[in-house]
C-alpha cells in the first residue's frame, strides 16, 4: 500500500511539473508563431527533427525506459556505487557515440535537408540551406541531452522525480529567453540559441541530485563487462523503437514539404505539440511515475500487483482523456484564431482541423505510454518493437497515401496517419492479457468514457454557441462547464488515480 500511495503523489507531482511545463512549450510556440513568418516558422520546426531523432535514440526515450529498470534493479541488488559505475559507462558511450554522430551530420547538413528521403526535399534551395544551418546549431543542445537525459533516468530509478520533472521546465525557460531577448538581434538563429541554453539549464538543475545520491563517475569504456552488456542488449530494441518512432516524425516533415503550402510543417508540429499537453499530463506522467514500480513488481513476480497497477491507469486514462479530447476539439477553434496569427483565412481552416485531428488520438497516445513501458519493466524489450513496427507500417501507408489522393486537404490529410497509436495501444493491450495470470477488464471504462466524450463535447459546444460574449470567453466557459460535467461523471474512475 505504501509503494501505491507513494505512486499516486508521484504521479500527480510529475503531472504539475509537466502541465507547468506545457504552459512554458504553449507560450513558447505561440511567441515563436507571432514573431517569425510561416516559412521560417516552417524552417525552425523542420531544423529540430534530426536533432530529436538522434537525441531520442542515443540518451532520451531509448535509455530512460529501457535503463530505468536495469538501474533501479542494481540499486536494490547491489547497491549505488555498482548502479553509479554501469551509469558512468553508458553515459560515457553515450556522449561519444552522440558526439561523433552530431559531427557527421553536421558536415552532411545540406545534403541531408535537400535528399528526397531527407528532411525538407520540397522547399527551395533558400529555405534548405536555412533548414542544415540551424539544424547545425540543434546539434549543440542534443550533445548536452546525451547526458542530460541520462542523468534524468538515473534519478527516475532513485525514485527521485522532482529535478527530473523541473528539467523540462528550465529547457523552455531557455528557449523563451531565446525567442524573446536573443531574436531581436540574431533573427531565427537566436531561437536556436535559446534551445542551447535551455539544454545547459535541462542538465544544471539536476546536478543537485547527482550530489545527493552520491554520484561518482568512472572514466571508462569497457563495454565488456558482464553487466553492461546486458544492459545493452535490453536497450538495442529500444533504440530501434525510437529510430522508428522518430522517423515517423521525419516521414510527416518530408511529406509536408512536399505540399506546396506555407505552414503544412508548422500545423503539423503544433498540432502535435497541442495534442502533446492533455497527453503528458494524463499519459507520460502517469507512465513515468509507474515504470520503476512495475520494475519492482516483475522483478518480485508479484504479478498481482503488476495487473493491478496498469489496470487502474487504464481505466484513469481512459475515463479522463476521451472526455478532455471531446471538450477540446468543440473548444478550441477561437483559441487558435487568438494565438496564431500568421496563418491567413484559408490556413487557418486546415489548422484548425489538424489539431482536432490530433486531439481525437489522445487517448491512444495515452494508454500506449503505459503498455509500452509495463513491457520495459518485465526486460521484454522487443515487444514494444513488434508493436511500433506495426504502427509505423500503419502511418507509413495512410500518410504516403493522403500525399498522394488528397493532397488539397494539406496537413490534416497527413494527420490522419496519428490514429495508428491507438491501433499500437490495442495489439499490446491484447499481447499484456496473454502474459498475465489474470485478464485487465476496462470494457466499463471505455463505455464510459465514450458516452461522457460525447455528453461533455454537445456541452462544451452548446454553451460556447449560446452563450453571450467574445468567443474566447465564451469557449473557455464552455470547456469549464464541460470539463465540471464530464468530471461528475467519469469521478468513480477518475478517483482511482489517488489509489495507483
Amino acid at each position: 500500500m505504501k509503494n501505491l500511495s507513494f505512486l499516486a503523489r508521484t504521479s500527480l507531482l510529475i503531472g504539475f511539473f509537466f502541465g507547468l511545463d506545457k504552459v512554458l512549450a504553449f507560450a513558447r510556440f505561440i511567441l515563436i508563431s507571432r514573431k517569425f513568418t510561416l516559412p521560417l516558422q516552417d524552417s525552425f520546426n523542420a531544423a529540430n527533427n534530426l536533432p530529436d531523432l538522434l537525441f531520442a535514440m542515443i540518451s532520451g526515450g531509448a535509455l530512460a525506459m529501457a535503463f530505468v529498470p536495469v538501474l533501479a534493479q542494481m540499486i536494490t541488488l547491489r547497491g549505488r556505487p555498482a548502479a553509479w559505475d554501469l551509469f558512468s559507462r553508458i553515459a560515457n558511450l553515450a556522449f561519444l557515440v552522440t558526439a561523433a554522430l552530431a559531427v557527421i551530420i553536421a558536415i552532411f547538413a545540406n545534403q541531408i535537408v535537400r535528399s528526397q528521403i531527407g528532411i525538407a526535399p520540397g522547399f527551395g534551395p533558400e529555405q534548405q540551406a536555412l533548414i542544415a544551418n540551424l539544424m547545425r546549431l540543434n546539434l549543440i543542445a542534443t550533445i548536452i541531452f546525451s547526458i542530460s537525459g541520462l542523468v534524468m533516468a538515473s534519478l527516475q530509478a532513485n525514485q527521485h522525480f522532482l529535478l527530473p520533472a523541473m528539467a523540462p521546465l528550465l529547457y523552455n525557460v531557455g528557449q523563451i529567453f531565446g525567442v524573446v531577448v536573443l531574436a531581436p538581434r540574431f533573427g531565427i538563429q537566436g531561437a536556436v540559441y535559446g534551445v542551447i541554453i535551455g539544454a545547459l539549464f535541462h542538465l544544471g538543475i539536476q546536478i543537485p541530485g547527482l550530489v545527493k545520491y552520491q554520484f561518482h563517475w568512472t572514466a571508462s569504456l569497457n563495454i565488456r563487462e558482464p553487466v553492461l552488456l546486458e544492459t545493452l542488449r535490453i536497450i538495442g530494441p529500444r533504440l530501434l523503437t525510437m529510430f522508428l518512432l522518430q522517423s515517423m516524425a521525419l516521414v510527416r516533415d518530408n511529406l509536408a514539404s512536399r505540399l506546396g503550402q506555407d505552414g503544412a510543417v508548422s500545423s503539423l508540429t503544433y498540432g502535435w505539440m497541442i495534442m502533446q499537453v492533455p497527453e503528458t499530463l494524463l499519459g507520460t506522467a502517469i507512465a513515468t511515475a509507474m515504470l520503476p514500480t512495475l520494475a519492482e513488481f516483475a522483478a518480485r513476480a508479484d504479478w498481482g500487483s503488476f495487473r493491478t497497477t496498469i489496470e487502474k491507469a487504464i481505466r484513469v486514462m481512459l475515463a479522463l482523456t476521451l472526455p478532455v479530447a471531446a471538450i477540446l476539439v468543440a473548444g478550441i477553434n477561437p483559441l487558435l484564431h487568438v494565438a496564431f496569427t500568421k496563418f491567413d483565412a484559408n490556413q487557418m481552416g486546415f489548422f484548425v482541423l489538424t489539431v482536432r485531428i490530433f486531439l481525437l488520438t489522445l487517448s491512444g497516445f495515452a494508454i500506449q505510454e503505459v503498455l509500452a513501458r509495463s513491457f520495459y519493466a518485465r526486460k521484454q524489450a522487443w515487444t514494444p518493437f513488434f508493436s511500433v513496427l506495426i504502427r509505423t507500417v500503419i502511418y507509413l501507408s495512410v500518410s504516403i497515401s493522403a500525399v498522394i489522393f488528397f493532397r488539397q486537404v494539406g496537413a490534416p490529410a497527413i494527420a490522419l496517419a496519428e490514429f495508428a497509436p491507438t491501433i499500437e495501444a490495442i495489439v499490446l493491450y491484447i499481447w499484456l492479457n496473454q502474459q498475465l495470470p489474470e485478464r485487465m477488464k476496462v470494457s466499463g471504462a471505455i463505455l464510459k468514457g465514450l458516452i461522457t466524450a460525447v455528453i461533455a463535447g454537445i456541452v462544451t459546444y452548446a454553451v460556447a454557441y449560446y452563450l453571450p460574449g467574445g468567443a474566447v470567453v465564451t469557449a473557455l466557459v464552455g470547456m469549464s462547464v464541460g470539463g465540471i460535467v464530464a468530471l461528475g461523471l467519469v469521478w468513480s474512475e477518475a478517483k482511482l488515480l489517488f489509489n495507483l
